[in-house]
C-alpha cells in the first residue's frame, strides 16, 4: 500500500496575520483543495492522511465533502514543528503501508508524473525527493551581508515535495531526529542523519510552494492552465 501524508498544519505567517493561506481561493478552489485533489486523483496513491491544526478538523472534512474526494483519508493533528507533524502523520497511516509520500499542503501544482517517479525511486533506493536544478549563481555570505564565496551550482539542487520513502526508512530516520532533538527543515535531512541514500528526481514541470502573497498570481496562472 502507498499512502500520502499532506502536511497542512502550518499557519503560513508570511502571508500576514490572521490569514490561513491553505484556504485562500486560487483558480476557483482553496489552495489546499488543489493539493489534496492531485493526490486523490493519483492512481499511485491508495489512501491519504492530512495533518491539520487542532480545531480545523471540521473544515477539512467539509472540504472533502464539497470537492468529493474519493480516496480513504484520515485526519491527524499537527505538532509544534513540521517534523512533529510528519511524525503524527506517520502514526496515522495504515499498518500495511509500504511507501509513504509526504507533501506540503501549500504545493498545489505537483504533477502525477513526479508523484509516480518518486514512488518508483523510493521502492528502489529507500528514499526519493522531487527536486529542480539550481540555475542562479549562489553566493555564501560571511554572516554580515558580504560575499564569502561562490558555490558550484552544477552540484546544487532545490528540493521540493513529494518526499517519498519506504515507510520503515522514514520512521527510523525520524525516530533518530526525535531521540536526539535535531531540528530538520525537510524529511530527507532526517535520512541524511542515518546515512540513508536519497535519490533526486528531477521535476521538469513547475512545482512551486505558496510562501507569500507574491506567489499567488503565478500559482493561479499555473492552476488555471
Amino acid at each position: 500500500m502507498t499512502s500520502a501524508i499532506i502536511v497542512a498544519a502550518g499557519k503560513g505567517t508570511r502571508m500576514g496575520p490572521d490569514v490561513d493561506k491553505l484556504f485562500l481561493e486560487v483558480a476557483g478552489r482553496p489552495l489546499i483543495a488543489h493539493t489534496w485533489g492531485r493526490f486523490d486523483s493519483s492512481p499511485d496513491i491508495d489512501q491519504l492522511v492530512v495533518v491539520v491544526r487542532d480545531g480545523m478538523q471540521d473544515a477539512f472534512k467539509e472540504l472533502a465533502r464539497e470537492y468529493k474526494f474519493r480516496k480513504p483519508f484520515k485526519l491527524a493533528v499537527g505538532g509544534r514543528e513540521r517534523q512533529d507533524s510528519v511524525w503524527n502523520g506517520l502514526q496515522a497511516v495504515p499498518p500495511e503501508t509500504e511507501i509513504v509520500a509526504i507533501q506540503d499542503g501549500a504545493r498545489p501544482c505537483t504533477s502525477m508524473e513526479i508523484i509516480r517517479a518518486t514512488i518508483e525511486e523510493a521502492r528502489k533506493v529507500g528514499a526519493a525527493v522531487a527536486a529542480q536544478r539550481v540555475t542562479d549563481t549562489i553566493k555564501e555570505t560571511d554572516g554580515a551581508g558580504m560575499v564569502h564565496r561562490t558555490l558550484d551550482r552544477s552540484r546544487l539542487w532545490a528540493v521540493q515535495t513529494p518526499q517519498t520513502f519506504r515507510y520503515a526508512v522514514i520512521l527510523r530516520a525520524l525516530e533518530v531526529v526525535r531521540k536526539n532533538a535535531v531540528p530538520v527543515t525537510d524529511d530527507t535531512a532526517a535520512c541524511e542523519l542515518i546515512g540513508q541514500p536519497v535519490k533526486l528526481v528531477e521535476c521538469i514541470t513547475p512545482n512551486p510552494k505558496a510562501t507569500s502573497s507574491a506567489d499567488l498570481p503565478y500559482l493561479k496562472l499555473l492552476l488555471s492552465s
